[in-house]
Formats: structure tokens, sequence, C-alpha cells
């Protein structure tokens, strides 16, 4: 597996493993579903509201529709921008699948490198399927799509954390804590 390795001013090395094409595709197909559903909700609003409502929208069809459209490109290019940048370099797709989006420096993704990174998408998914930015994943020695070089980024597999006891948390291990032994000369001080 490929890894991104960054050392830190005070010499730690981080090694952070970087996602391929099979789990970005996988987290893809999932935020791309979501966006379909929000995008089907939008369209069946639009179509079933004016009807029941009796609202004769006439001569404004074309104003619904430059709204629809508006509304369709924010849900294709904002959705990804906007998660990112609230969700510390996630999208719901990246968080089920356990992704996140980081700086080429392991800092976590600011909202300008979220915002230029999703605006290439339109480039990294010509001429269809994503084929620009799978070609660019597979001959970057770090998986960037054009849109992680333009922007600086990297995307990595992220750990899930380990569940911990309240006890190893509160000491830093699982171990039950000891049992403290009690006698009346040990709070005088004498033993």
């Amino acid at each position: 597996m490929d890894n991104l390795t960054i050392e830190t001013p005070e010499q730690v090395r981080l090694e952070f493993p970087l996602a391929g094409v099979g789990s970005r595709f996988l987290a893809i197909a999932l935020d791309t579903l979501i966006q379909t559903s929000i995008g089907a909700t939008m369209f069946i609003l639009v179509a079933i509201i004016p009807p029941i409502s009796g609202i004769n929208f006439g001569s404004s069809g074309p104003w619904i529709l430059a709204l629809m459209m508006l509304g369709w490109f924010l849900v294709q290019l904002g959705y990804f921008a906007i998660f990112e940048a609230w969700w510390n370099g996630q999208t719901p797709g990246k968080r089920l699948t356990h992704l996140r989006v980081i700086g080429d420096s392991g800092r976590p993704i600011t909202t300008y490198a979220s915002v230029a990174r999703n605006l290439l998408r339109i480039v990294d998914s010509l001429p269809g399927f994503y084929a620009i930015g799978i070609i660019s994943v597979l001959i970057s020695s770090q998986n960037k799509r054009l849109g992680d070089f333009v922007a600086g980024t990297v995307v990595v597999h992220e750990r899930p954390l380990e569940p911990k006891s309240a006890a190893g948390w509160q000491r830093g291990t699982d171990a039950p804590a000891p049992s403290p032994t009690y006698s009346p000369g040990s709070v005088l001080g004498i033993n």
C-alpha cells in the first residue's frame, strides 16, 4: 500500500495510507447516490407542488427551469466542497468508507482547497466516468487527481478509532484500576 510520509519539525514521521482508485470509487458512488436522491427530490417537488396547489407558472416556466439548473449545479459541485469544508475533508461517502482529504503537509483541508479541488471535478470527469481523474490517480505517485494537484491535497485512509473503556481512557490502559487499600496508619503517615 502506498503511504504519504511527512516529517514534522520535531522530527516525528507521520505515515498516512493513500486511497487508491477502488476506495475512492466506492466513496464517489455513495456520494452520487445521495446527490441523485437530492436531485430527484427537487424535480419531484417542482413537478408535483404546482398542480396540487393550483399555481399556474405559465410564463415563469423558463425561470423555474433556470432555478432547477442552478440547484442541480449546486448539488453537483457544492455538495463536495461544502461537505469537505465543514466535515474536515469528508463527504458522507468518504465518511462511510473511512477516507479523508488532507493537505500535502498533513494539515486539515482548507475551504479554498476544497473549492479548488472540486471545481476541477468537471475536468476530472471528462470524457465520462472520471476517465481523466482515474488516469491521473493511476500515474501519480501520491494517487492524486487533477483537482488534488491544483489544491495541494491528497486522499488518505482514516483509521477508525478503537473503543476504550472509561477506566482505560482515564489512565491510558485497558487494565482494571487497582483497588486502593486502606489502613488507618497510611492516612496518618504511619506504616
